[in-house]
C-alpha cells in the first residue's frame, strides 16, 4: 500500500536580525555594524528589517572571498 507523499513544511525565507546574528555566530551588534556597512543586506517589512536567506548565503560568500585574499 502507497503512502501519501508527506506534506513539506515550508523553510522560513526572512530571518530577524537576531536569528542570522545568532545563526552565523557573530554578536548582534556586528551584524548591525555589517548591515549597516552595506555587507549583510536587508529588506524592509513593515516597519521591520529581516534578512532574507540568500542574503546570508552572499554574506557568507563575501567571508570566504575576503579570506582567500588574505
Amino acid at each position: 500500500m502507497a503512502t501519501a507523499p508527506a506534506a513539506s513544511t515550508p523553510q522560513r525565507r526572512l530571518h530577524r536580525i537576531e536569528f542570522v546574528a545568532e545563526f552565523l555566530d557573530i554578536g548582534r551588534s556586528t551584524a548591525y555594524e555589517e548591515i549597516r556597512l552595506g555587507r549583510l543586506r536587508t529588506v524592509q517589512v513593515g516597519r521591520s528589517r529581516r534578512v532574507p536567506t540568500e542574503y546570508i548565503e552572499d554574506y557568507v560568500e563575501l567571508l570566504k572571498r575576503e579570506a582567500a585574499d588574505i
